[in-house]
């Protein structure tokens, strides 16, 4: 299934890729990398994606652009965010003023920070998201792309935006795509949740965390 954010984060990486002369090896190498850094880093398969990441930095560098590099910086975090790691994006920000607009919007939209952001130079599945005038009305089910859906959840979290049915939707959303780490975050989120609110069905989430769990990632 197409992954729109790596599409959009590597979207410069591959214009040349339908030029002539053909397009230089790394562009290629670095696009492979990312996208199975995003895979492995989704399965929580942690000791696979740094390696895949490390290639990509690797082709990347040799480019000497750090707009490139902050878009690749930009992909980890988004994915981080996906999985509700909601650390400050340290590597992106020491290249943020070098990154290109459409990227800087990105980085304000994934911290939740929506405050004077261009949505014109946002992905389109997200435009709606920060024009909506409608508190708790996401419409996180238009997104189709199951990540991007993930990242507009994890985002909408940080802004106390998500509903209910939205955590459930992304729940699902990780489980139909057998990504194990975001997965395991959204069904803590709605076990603490149920707990809280004396649930029974906090049994039930404990039963599916625990058979995640089962098989160890690395």
């Amino acid at each position: 299934m197409k992954n729109y954010f790596i599409a959009f984060c590597t979207s410069v990486l591959l214009a040349a890729c339908v030029s002539t002369p053909p397009a230089p090896e790394w562009q290629s190498q670095s696009l492979t990398a990312l996208n199975a850094y995003s895979s492995a880093y989704l399965s929580g398969n942690s000791r696979v994606a740094e390696v895949e990441f490390e290639r990509a930095r690797h082709d990347i560098s040799a480019t000497g652009r750090a707009d490139l590099m902050a878009r690749a910086e930009l992909l980890r975090c988004a994915n981080q965010v996906a999985s509700l790691v909601l650390t400050p994006c340290v590597a992106y920000n020491a290249l943020a003023s070098q990154a290109k607009p459409e990227e800087q919007a990105y980085a304000a939209f994934i911290r939740g920070q929506w405050a004077g952001v261009d949505t014109a130079k946002l992905p389109v599945q997200y435009r709606g998201l920060v024009a909506s005038t409608t508190p708790g009305s996401s419409n996180l089910g238009q997104i189709q792309d199951p990540l991007s859906r993930l990242i507009a959840a994890g985002v909408l979290l940080q802004r106390e935006l998500l509903m209910p049915v939205d955590i459930a939707l992304a729940v699902d959303t990780a489980s139909n795509q057998g990504w194990r780490r975001p997965l395991l975050a959204w069904l803590g989120i709605q076990l603490k949740r149920a707990q809280a609110a004396g649930d029974a069905s906090a049994a039930v989430l404990q039963q599916r965390i625990d058979l995640v769990l089962q098989v160890k990632a690395d």
